[in-house]
């Protein structure tokens, strides 16, 4: 269990995702001071957790208004302002679990005591990652675990290339929508190169990039499982095509696909 320095914004930050923050607010304005301080070599980094909709931190006690599960952002610029305040990038670092909220005035801005949360490749790979392939319930006949566990990668490849495919003609719907292309398909190729062979990063990219609910986006973080996220992503995006083919309007500005921009 850790203390972190806590971040609050409307959205949630995935790991791997570039998030650059405009900082004015003298409470964070002390945070990045404090991170400055820290000697050569530590860990520059504070917790970013979404807002419930609907909800103000000052008005109500933070822990009913944050969601539980978090993503650290790591400092990678810092750019002084005149005003003296920063702008600065982040890139998401580690996903991690709420425990205890620590509110004070010295430092001023919100801690939190967290319980990091591992991801599940590791055991996924060891298994075979045999979900759906076989009985529930019924062990593996150790002559056929090669097998099954051959089918489980080829099932993952079908899967990263249906929610890449996904992903390409939504990108293409909103941005034809938004006149952002005039009946061309829009160019992902760069943001998929930069993901090949990366399923995690892939569900982590499409997770920050669709324009979906803050609920959904947080639906995602929670999970532990790539393959998981990526089914839950292949279903979003299939609802998501069918409203954008539907009403022919997209839910907000499109944002270019970069990822979650927020100012405090």
């Amino acid at each position: 269990m850790d203390v972190i320095p806590l971040f609050p914004l409307g959205t949630p930050l995935f790991p791997g995702v570039v998030l650059p923050l405009q900082v004015f607010e003298p409470r964070y304005r002390r945070l990045v001071r404090d991170l400055l301080e820290l000697p050569e070599g530590a860990a520059r980094c504070f917790g970013v957790v979404a807002i419930r909709q609907g909800w103000e931190v000052e008005d109500v006690a933070p822990a009913e208004a944050l969601y539980d599960v978090g993503c650290t952002a790591r400092l990678q610029t810092v750019s002084p302002q005149p005003d003296g305040g920063f702008r600065i990038v982040t890139v998401g670092g580690d996903r991690f679990r709420l425990l205890d909220l620590v509110v004070g005035e010295d430092p001023p801005y919100l801690q939190a005591e967290v319980e990091w949360l591992a991801e599940e490749e590791a055991a996924e790979e060891a298994a075979g990652d045999q979900e759906g392939l076989t009985e529930p319930g019924w062990p593996v006949d150790p002559e056929h675990e090669d097998l099954v566990s051959e089918v489980a990668r080829g099932s993952m490849e079908v899967l990263v290339r249906g929610v890449g495919d996904l992903f390409a003609r939504y990108v293409t719907a909103v941005a034809t929508l938004t006149g952002e292309v005039d009946g061309e398909e829009a160019d992902t190729s760069d943001l998929l190169e930069a993901v090949s062979g990366d399923p995690r990063a892939l569900s982590h990219l499409v997770a920050s990039a669709a324009l979906l609910t803050t609920e959904d986006r947080q639906e995602l973080l929670a999970e532990s499982a790539t393959r998981r996220r990526l089914q839950t992503e292949s279903r979003l995006l299939r609802r998501e095509l069918t409203l954008l083919e539907t009403i022919g309007a997209v839910p907000a500005p499109l944002q270019r696909f970069t990822g979650p921009r927020s100012v405090n």
